[in-house]
């Protein structure tokens, strides 16, 4: 039954967006207008490629949807009636600061990733805040206004067409009246959480790529990711320009996507939270290793456990390590005992993260900025037989270190 939940939430979905478009497809149509589609079921399709545009890059997406609403305004009193996202005031500094994240990308090739590291940490955190911004007034107010788009236009083709009592026009279900009662309140309060659903699943696999760039040592790929992600937001926004049901169904492939690397996206979108936390807040010079018990996020080579799912490891009664865990942080705790031997274990001194190791160097562990200075520490906690050695950029260059005659990085005992 478990198995089955993800793929019958997955049915569930795609019927609440299909649904509608097939009921646009059978009913009879309105009287097409000179432009535009007016059908009652195009806001919908309109309204799903907004919220999928500004899910992929929220500062971009509500600063460039702000600036569309504005400069489509017909007078200055009806650009002054639009919400706040919508006035220069907040998508002309919004757009400034894009482009200026879109500067660091491009010349992060030549930046040393020590200079670069916080700049990427800062944009981090500003996907976050404008994550959330989005979702609590951007994404309502779109879908909102799509409801009564709706309404108006199911009303409107009723109207056209002479139809009287019990009608259900094209894709314009929310019209459906019963006895006089007025279902708009209750569509309205259906399709937000919907749109916030479908934000939130877009947005987690969107946040992963400004995660990656974090985690990345390397300018090269982190211009090549961010370019990727602003290449699906300009096809998005062209193909719904040109046709919004185009623009809807690249949007449900998109939103398909999303939803299946869910699980991924969430585990390194937590790894990016501590990350950003402790780099900002400095933890590392106010913290102690505790001596059972710490908190780390599990490694590639951790057969049993998805990478990077947040747990503590503990040493059992038996003296064997234990790495307990709760999948998505809230469900039934889980324990995986490993069945490394602690004498070729070390931890690994990275240049940014610091890992624990097997014997063949490859990562069980990655620690919280936090354990950074504290490595021997760990090593001691956990009784691991490899001590302290340089990983990553910092073994590449001890390595370089000692090719050109100097002493290689010690290693702690």
């Amino acid at each position: 039954m478990k198995r089955l939940a993800p793929w019958t939430l997955l049915v569930v979905t795609l019927l609440v967006i299909v649904v509608p478009f097939a009921l646009a497809a059978t009913a009879k149509p309105a009287p097409a207008p000179a432009k535009g589609d007016r059908s009652p079921a195009a806001p919908i399709a309109t309204a799903v490629s907004t919220i999928t545009g500004i899910a992929i890059s929220p500062l971009l997406g509500t600063g460039g949807y702000g600036a569309y609403q504005w400069m489509t305004a017909k007078d200055e009193a009806a650009r002054a009636a639009l919400p706040w996202y919508a006035q220069i005031s907040f998508w002309l500094p919004a757009l400034l600061l894009v482009g200026a994240c879109a500067a660091k990308d491009a010349f992060g090739a030549a930046v040393p990733p020590g200079l670069k590291k916080p700049l990427d940490v800062m944009e981090t955190l500003e996907n976050k805040f404008s994550g959330l911004i989005a979702a609590g007034a951007v994404v309502p107010f779109a879908v909102s206004t799509m409801s009564k788009m709706i309404l108006d236009s199911g009303t409107q083709v009723a109207a056209d067409t002479g139809a009287a009592g019990v009608h259900l026009a094209a894709g314009g279900f929310a019209t459906l009246q019963v006895a006089a009662v007025d279902f708009s309140g209750l569509v309205n309060l259906l399709t937000v959480p919907f749109g916030l659903a479908v934000f939130v699943v877009v947005w987690l696999a969107s946040h992963a790529i400004n995660v990656l760039i974090l985690v990345s040592p390397w300018g090269a790929i982190d211009a090549g990711l961010k370019a990727a992600r602003t290449g699906l937001l300009g096809l998005v926004t062209l193909s719904a320009t040109i046709n919004p049901w185009i623009g809807a169904a690249l949007s449900v492939i998109v939103i398909i996507v999303a939803y299946l690397v869910a699980g991924w996206a969430f585990r390194l979108t937590v790894f990016g939270s501590v990350f950003c936390w402790e780099f900002v807040s400095r933890r590392c010079r106010r913290f102690t290793p505790q001596a059972d018990g710490n908190a780390m996020f599990a490694g590639s080579a951790l057969a049993g456990v998805p990478i990077r799912t947040y747990g503590r490891l503990f040493r059992g009664s038996d003296g064997k390590l234990e790495f307990h865990y709760r999948p998505w942080l809230f469900l039934a705790p889980r324990s995986l005992t490993l069945p490394t031997e602690r004498a070729g274990m070390a931890v690994g001194e990275g240049a940014f993260f610091t890992d624990i190791l097997d014997g063949d160097d490859r990562t069980l562990f990655t620690l919280p900025p936090r354990y950074r200075g504290h490595e021997a520490a760990v090593a001691a906690a956990y009784a691991l037989g490899g001590g302290v050695k340089p990983a990553g950029l910092r073994k590449a260059w001890s390595a370089l270190r000692e090719l050109l005659g100097g002493r290689a990085a010690p290693v702690a005992p």
